[in-house]
């Protein structure tokens, strides 16, 4: 299979590492306000907030997030990864207005507005830059005989 094509599973992969980054920064923070303060200086107290039901929930959303953030990046460059999964941080921003009612400034609204933009312009080129014959390293999938599910036989 081509690298550079998008797939329909692709894509909610993408949608996936968007979704549990943006679901799993707004639990650590619905956690964290609840416990309060913890100084870096206070390993123990960073400790037991993992047994706090909201900053385990968030914690294993961004254990999600990672697991599908390396799986896009088998497959696509991070320079179309990383942009085109910054729509968390639309995400985010609507998440902390309706789930923790903090207050958006316009300003915030317009950078979001043009994040989301440049995700457009992202999006339009290919995923995968082609590598050429010269190149030390071809393509990653083949160095390791990537055999994942994302991977569609020829």
């Amino acid at each position: 299979m081509n690298t550079s094509t998008m797939t329909l599973r692709r894509y909610l992969v993408l949608g996936l590492v968007a979704l549990t980054s943006a679901f799993g920064d707004t639990s650590l923070a619905v956690g964290m306000k609840r416990i309060g303060p913890v100084p870096l200086s206070h390993p123990d107290a960073l400790i037991s907030a993992l047994r706090t039901p909201w900053v385990l929930v968030g914690v294993l959303l961004l254990v999600i997030f990672f697991a599908s953030y390396l799986t896009a990046l088998s497959w696509a460059d991070l320079t179309f990864v990383l942009p085109a999964t910054s729509l968390a941080y639309v995400a985010v921003a609507f998440l902390s207005r309706v789930w923790l009612h903090e207050q958006i400034s316009t300003e915030r609204w317009l950078g979001i507005a043009l994040i989301t933009a440049g995700v457009g312009f992202v999006t339009q080129g290919p995923a995968w830059t082609p590598r050429s014959s010269a190149d030390a390293s071809p393509d990653p999938a083949s160095d390791r005989g990537f055999t994942g599910s994302l991977q569609e036989s020829k």
